[in-house]
């Protein structure tokens, strides 16, 4: 059950949090065009949803706790506990997953724009320009209701 076991919940919450952030985030940086928006939250998104294995020790001797955590996480405290080899493979991970969420988001502005495009068979003929003057001379109609 969802309730009784402590680590789907806390994926759970991660992942909806992991979300707001994304979205808050992608709608921070709108001053800057689609592409490099894109890019940056893929990259984002790559950093907070790469998953990596780690291993603590636990009070008895020669015993380990092991699971998996998000890499940016499994990084930082590998980090501050100075473990080399467990801060580089999450490094490596976290690096892999932001550049594939880069390219994500470039793949996802190319389609984007290349849907954008009407084909070459199917272009239409624009309709003239009106030209800037009222129909009727200079005098506004105004909208009559019934």
């Amino acid at each position: 059950m969802l309730i009784s076991d402590s680590m789907p919940l806390l994926w759970l919450v991660y992942v909806l949090l992991s979300l707001v952030v994304l979205a808050t985030g992608y709608m921070s940086i709108r001053f800057l065009p689609l592409l490099p928006r894109l890019m940056v939250t893929g990259v984002v998104a790559g950093a907070l949803w790469m998953p990596a294995r780690f291993s603590l020790p636990l009070l008895e001797e020669g015993e380990f706790y092991t699971g998996l955590a998000p890499a940016v996480v499994v990084a930082g405290v590998a980090f501050l506990q100075r473990d080399g080899g467990a801060f580089g493979t999450a490094l490596t991970l976290l690096v892999i997953a932001m550049v594939i969420g880069a390219m994500t988001g470039a793949a996802l502005w190319w389609l984007w724009r290349r849907r954008g495009e009407p084909d070459e068979s199917k272009k239409e003929e624009r309709a003239p320009r009106r030209s800037n003057q009222p129909a009727s001379g200079n005098k506004r109609r105004e909208p009559v209701i019934g």
